[in-house]
């Protein structure tokens, strides 16, 4: 069950986190993976870490050109792409009245635009091959809003809705698109918490915990197989029933 043998994913993100979790989780299925991050030292780590299957590729998702052009290195020795994890995600909080225009739109490169990008490059061959994934992380905050992150959460609504429009385009070509919407995690961006934000965000979390990193990949594992196949423009929250949505 869930067996990803034979498939090539990018996953970007892949350096730390949900976007690693979800990496080494397709790597475990069988899946040959294609971890993209801006930490090159961090990539070879779990390169060594996981041997033959993994492959990684350094990419800034905030630059354009580097975007546009990360498929093509992908697929040159890996082949075309059978599933897409748009999971790398940038905070740069602030209230919106504090905030820069070049930090919003920072925020929407890597949050939005190279999600657009990379699903624009890799349908060609999914809709060729008539199969596909793309799976696109976004956050409970898409849905309910936080103070201090307009931008993310603007740039995570948008991507909900790129996923439901996208997923209307190519079902007709076996193509699903799906998005997964965690709530709070334990990753960087929570060690950034001090012990009593955490303990009040924890209240407020009905299981009573941060999810972890692996819980959440287990669902993309999911969303990316065989046994997801009438699944798609669906918003997977995942958060401990913190938001029931």
């Amino acid at each position: 069950m869930f067996d990803l043998s034979g498939k090539t994913a990018l996953v970007t993100g892949a350096t730390s986190g949900i976007g690693e979790a979800i990496a080494r989780a397709f790597h475990t299925q069988g899946a040959r993976v294609a971890g993209v991050g801006r930490r090159d030292h961090r990539l070879q780590d779990i390169q060594r870490d996981l041997g033959e299957g993994f492959f990684p590729f350094c990419c800034d998702l905030s630059n354009r050109d580097e975007v546009m052009s990360l498929v093509e290195r992908v697929q040159e020795p890996l082949g075309d792409i059978s599933i897409l994890v748009n999971s790398a995600g940038l905070t740069r909080d602030n209230l919106l009245m504090r905030q820069s225009l070049d930090v919003w739109e920072e925020v929407m490169a890597v949050n939005l635009t190279s999600a657009m990008i990379l699903s624009q490059k890799v349908l060609r061959g999914m809709m060729k091959r008539r199969w596909g994934r793309i799976i696109n992380i976004t956050s409970v905050v898409a849905a309910t809003g936080n103070p201090g992150q307009t931008n993310y959460a603007a740039s995570k609504s948008a991507l909900t809705g790129l996923t439901k429009s996208l997923a209307m385009e190519v079902a007709s070509r076996n193509i699903t698109v799906n998005a997964v919407a965690p709530g709070m995690i334990d990753t960087a961006m929570t060690e950034k918490l001090t012990d009593s934000q955490r303990e009040a965000m924890c209240q407020q979390i009905p299981l009573g915990r941060p999810g972890a990193p692996q819980e959440i990949a287990a669902a993309v594992v999911f969303l990316a197989s065989d046994e997801a196949s009438y699944m798609t423009g669906v918003s997977l929250h995942i958060n401990g029933g913190m938001a029931m949505l």
